[in-house]
């Protein structure tokens, strides 16, 4: 598909004519909100440095002179976070019970959702490393977060990594190219993975797609 791609119409050429992923393919694919505030996050790392603001908005500190286990960098390294280092302490480190104060709850959330936005939905092409741009972005004000338009991020995402990676000598694409995925199963039936099951659901799996986005089904 990448080497369909056009970067000066933004489409892809095939055989029958030019087709491309609108936004309408994004929210009925994934469910992400395509209206609200611009998703625009700082230019410039803040003013105390990205180690007070971890400390100060999700409370523990990250190691930023011991590199990695096998790596050479820090996990917390010139704006970006180790992808690799924020998944393993959340699953050694986090426990949530009916005891645990919502402040520390929160805190919780926000390392998932930091670690989904920047490990999946927004992802560098080495998938290895978190911008530093999502920390100060989703330790904000919570409805803030929920009023922006992450589908059209995402597929602004998925359009620029399509320009880059078509041209010569590119390997590599970040960005969410499951939407890609996603989208050449849907509209072109021969990349769809075939499944030699019958396509039979129970009446509670049905019951559980039913409100979900169409791409989980």
């Amino acid at each position: 598909m990448a080497e369909r791609w056009r970067p000066e119409t933004h489409t892809f050429h095939l055989p029958e004519g030019e087709m491309t992923i609108t936004l309408k393919d994004v929210v009925i694919l994934t469910g992400m909100p395509i209206s609200g505030d611009a998703v625009i996050g700082p230019q410039t790392k803040p003013e105390v440095g990205w180690g007070p603001l971890i400390r100060d908005r999700l409370g523990f500190d990250m190691p930023t002179t011991t590199p990695i286990q096998g790596r050479g960098h820090p996990p917390l390294n010139a704006g970006q976070v180790s992808v690799s280092w924020l998944v393993s302490h959340i699953q050694q480190e986090v426990v949530i019970n009916d005891e645990t104060p919502e402040e520390q709850v929160e805190r919780y959330a926000r390392i998932y959702l930091i670690g989904l936005v920047g490990g999946f939905l927004f992802p560098d092409k080495s998938n290895r490393w978190i911008q530093g741009i999502w920390l100060e972005l989703l330790t904000g004000d919570w409805d803030a977060i929920g009023q922006k338009s992450w589908g059209s991020a995402m597929l602004a995402g998925v359009y620029r990594e399509l320009c880059t990676c078509s041209k010569v000598g590119a390997k590599q694409a970040g960005a969410a190219m499951f939407i890609l995925q996603l989208w050449a199963w849907e509209h072109l039936p021969m990349f769809a993975p075939l499944d030699p099951r019958p396509y039979r659901r129970n009446d509670d799996e049905l019951n559980f797609l039913q409100n979900l986005p169409y791409g989980v089904k």
